[in-house]
């Protein structure tokens, strides 16, 4: 065997181990408990050279701080009570119908994942919709497969709403304002086919009206919800002044931190386990270990196929192509070698298209996403296990039809661009 297959075979099985034991988790132990020493073998077994990795690490860390800042907001914001609030206001709003629960919780979950990141919707959106749809004796299904399905779909419209979508945003030119705008119609588009695609899968589960009345609403949380406003503003006008969204996202923790200590409501030790500082160890060691499998695998055949124009077909390619890595090596290592694949500068309606097939992709199996593995287990923990069979039934008529979408509205908006 020669020294290339070599690399590859052992990039490959470091890679495969890295993602087998973060989907898994034995024992609650962080996934950068395997993630980082598979990058010091990647790094002394030369797979990837010091400066190379240096290379990566710094490119990532603006995003990796990013993620910290959001997944800290996300939970100081659900102390605050937002989550609750919105939990009540959804059974009041439905008046015990499952259908418009349905449409009121696909808005929820579109606004949550834009805004706060597809982690939010998972881990804190999940349990308040599930909660809310058995206090009304309505079926929980519909409601909760919602949850995940948007948490991946709808989370194209901004460079926030998903890790995928930071990584490739620094690489696309675009400024926030002009990827939104890119983005905003494919977004619609894509929500609009999973409603209509899942009022009629669930059909069964959506009939009758709820005889509960909705318990006495928890007060709104003004605070927290005007901070959570003014991060969005901060998000778009940001650049403008020369503020990345990673300070934007930092300072609105930091106001809801301070406010959650000084009421007692968290300890300082909080704020540095929620900030997640593992899993950002995870992320980098992940994108070491997946720099080695683009340099002796994947780089290479993905190179003579992906497209580097944005025709109608091209950009159908380019999609379909994420979508297919993303669910062979899950979307965040799929967006770390496309990005490596595609360069520095590459054609932003093929890097757009690209993101669609990473973030939409994920739906058709439990491997797309960590999202996904998440929202599971957060069932699991209601005492609730969704079937594979459905899942993936689910998948393969939301996926086609949402990427086919999406990727028409992209191509809509390059033209009109």
């Amino acid at each position: 065997m020669n020294s290339g297959l070599w690399a590859a075979v052992i990039s490959l099985v470091l890679l495969i181990a890295v993602l087998g034991f973060a989907m898994i988790r034995p024992r609650g132990l962080p996934e950068a408990l395997v993630a980082v020493p598979a990058a010091g073998i990647v790094l002394a077994l030369g797979l990837v050279t010091p400066p190379d990795a240096g290379r990566q690490a710094l490119a990532i860390l603006p995003t990796l701080g990013f993620l910290a800042a959001i997944l800290l907001l996300s939970y100081l914001a659900g102390v605050d009570g937002v989550f609750d609030w919105l939990g009540g206001r959804l059974a009041r709003a439905c008046h015990g119908k499952p259908r418009r629960l349905l449409v009121l919780t696909f808005a929820a979950a579109a606004g949550t994942t834009a805004i706060l990141s597809l982690d939010a919707t998972v881990v804190l959106l999940t349990p308040v919709v599930f909660a809310t749809a058995i206090g009304l004796r309505l079926r929980a299904k519909p409601h909760v497969y919602a949850c995940t399905h948007l948490a991946n779909s709808a989370s194209t419209l901004l460079p926030v709403s998903n890790l995928t979508n930071l990584l490739a945003f620094s690489a696309s030119g675009l400024t926030f304002a002009g990827f939104t705008a890119l983005m905003a119609l494919p977004w619609l588009v894509t929500i609009g086919i999973e409603l209509v695609v899942f009022l009629r899968f669930f059909a069964t589960d959506l009939v009758g009206v709820s005889d509960r009345e909705p318990e006495t609403d928890t007060p709104a949380p003004v605070f927290a919800l005007v901070v959570l406003g003014l991060t969005l503003v901060g998000f778009g006008t940001g650049p403008l002044l020369g503020l990345a969204p990673v300070w934007v996202a930092t300072a609105a923790a930091l106001v809801l931190a301070v406010r959650g200590l000084v009421r007692r409501k968290i300890k300082p030790w909080t704020v540095v386990v929620e900030a997640s500082p593992l899993l950002c160890l995870f992320v980098l060691g992940l994108a070491v270990v997946v720099e080695a499998v683009s340099q002796h695998l994947l780089g290479g055949a993905l190179r003579a196929i992906l497209p580097t124009s944005a025709g109608l077909g091209e950009l159908l390619l380019a999609a379909l192509i994420a979508a297919v890595l993303a669910n062979l090596v899950n979307n965040l290592p799929a967006t770390l070698i496309l990005l490596s694949v595609l360069g520095p500068h590459p054609d932003t309606g093929v890097l757009l298209a690209v993101l669609l097939g990473v973030n939409i992709g994920p739906n058709a199996t439990y491997l797309g996403s960590l999202a996904t593995l998440l929202w599971r287990r957060v069932l699991a923990g209601k005492g609730v296990t969704p079937t594979v069979r459905e899942f993936f039934k689910l998948g393969a008529w939301t996926v086609p039809l949402c990427l086919a979408g999406s990727v028409v509205a992209l191509w809509l908006g390059l033209a009109l661009a």
